[in-house]
């Protein structure tokens, strides 16, 4: 059964830091959380990145400075109460779990080479994945050159760009597409 994903992350040529993490199972399950130990700092000066990802994530409203009294620092200004922000520790439970439910997982994503990475971090080295979990991630972009469809004859996504889990929602639906011009092309 397929696990389609998506991760958000900051990438620095040295280090992958995970965001954010979407999962959609074929079956219906779904699956986000954003890190709450994620480097803020260094996102809140990555300007791609406060343009692009962090508005997608759960956020304060209204005035920051109404929601903390002393000198917290919250350079997102990102609510902590919101039920997606999770440890990374919680994270990597979670995705395992969300993973060893699913027979015969396989995993998909879109250029995933670096989500692959991002989610094998969450348990450490490559080598530490846990049981269930595959050492590799099937990209959608390989079977849509593959197939030869052409980028424009492909489902649009039509809002959510960035957001883990709506981009993971967007991955499944790029897949089934090319499930059927397969089929269309074997007829």
């Amino acid at each position: 059964m397929k696990i389609y994903f998506d991760t958000e992350f900051l990438e620095d040529g040295r280090t992958i830091e995970l965001i954010s993490i979407g999962m959609v199972a074929e079956d219906g399950r779904e699956y986000y959380a954003v890190n709450r130990d994620m480097p803020h700092k260094r996102i809140a000066r990555h300007d791609w990145l406060m343009d692009n990802v962090v508005p997608s994530l759960p956020r304060l409203h209204g005035d920051a400075r109404l929601h903390y009294a002393g000198k917290r620092s919250n350079p997102l200004a990102l609510d902590w109460q919101h039920p997606h922000l999770k440890r990374r520790a919680r994270i990597a439970d979670e995705v395992r779990d969300f993973i060893q439910a699913t027979p015969d997982v396989e995993l998909w994503a879109s250029y995933g080479a670096y989500d692959h990475v991002v989610l094998a971090q969450l348990f450490g080295a490559m080598v530490d994945l846990p049981d269930g979990i595959p050492m590799f991630t099937n990209d959608v972009q390989q079977e849509i050159e593959r197939l030869g469809v052409r980028p424009e004859d492909l489902p649009q996504q039509e809002a959510g760009h960035h957001n883990a889990l709506a981009d993971a929602r967007h991955v499944r639906t790029i897949d089934l597409y090319l499930i059927v011009a397969r089929l269309r092309a074997e007829a």
